[in-house]
């Protein structure tokens, strides 16, 4: 252990993965943010402590078998699909009444980032994964980086989400963003992709001079945006309609 300590490629590829988590930490943060900022601040708590841990959790349980999640065909487009589904989701505000319906609320939360973490990791384990080169060391390294990452980005976006609410649409659109660049580099896609002229470099599919990720992940930030307000517009009168009093 202390020769891979002492090795120039250790330090590079621990600068690697501490550069992946700040940028795909990120994403998790958000979506335990979003899904937590309408909770009772005791619950928003609760949601990032239980959001934060799954995350962690099926990082390890995932960094397992990071390899293996290279090769499976549809993954990805099954993730992407759920993530825009997270993304409208989580635009549209909730009811806010009686501390029954909270705590019903802090399930539905822990629910939503379960499912969000899981699908959001797969991008972290698989980079970070790459960056360790398998060295183990960085593997477990790279894992604890992430949890403080996740946890104080999580609860910093809470608190100015209450201040700036625009934020909650951005975090929406990366979501969108996440999911569509996710749809268009799953490997089940490959073949119908390259039948339409599309070129593969590096594993990145382009169209000509155009990358299909950064176009698909501009249509997933459309998609979760507009989807996402309309389903809150709709919402809205319902929530705020007045009750009809009989005199």
């Amino acid at each position: 252990m202390l020769e891979e300590l002492a090795s120039q490629a250790f330090w590079l590829g621990l600068l690697k993965i501490i550069g992946v988590n700040v940028i795909l930490s990120g994403d998790n943060a958000v979506v335990i943010a979003l899904a937590a900022r309408s909770l009772p601040q005791r619950q928003q708590k609760q949601a990032v402590f239980w959001g934060a841990g799954a995350a962690i959790v099926l990082r390890v349980l995932l960094t397992l078998f990071a390899v293996a999640l290279l090769t499976l065909p549809w993954l990805k487009v099954a993730g992407s699909l759920l993530l825009l589904w997270i993304g409208v989701k989580l635009l549209v505000p909730e009811d806010d009444d009686a501390e029954i319906a909270a705590s019903g609320h802090l399930v539905s939360a822990i629910k939503t980032i379960l499912i969000a973490d899981l699908v959001m990791s797969l991008d972290n384990v698989i980079a970070v994964a790459a960056a360790a080169a398998g060295s183990m060391l960085l593997l477990a390294l790279g894992l604890a980086i992430s949890i403080p990452l996740v946890i104080g980005g999580a609860t910093l976006l809470i608190k100015l989400m209450e201040r700036f609410p625009v934020i909650i649409t951005i975090g929406a659109a990366l979501i969108g963003w996440v999911a569509g660049e996710m749809l268009a580099a799953d490997a089940g896609l490959q073949d119908l992709l390259t039948s339409w002229g599309v070129e593969y470099r590096d594993a990145r599919p382009y169209l000509g001079s155009v990358s299909l990720e950064i176009v698909s992940g501009l249509l997933g930030v459309a998609l979760v945006v507009l989807l996402g307000k309309w389903f809150a517009s709709r919402h809205a009168p319902a929530a705020t309609a007045p009750l009809d009093v009989p005199k």
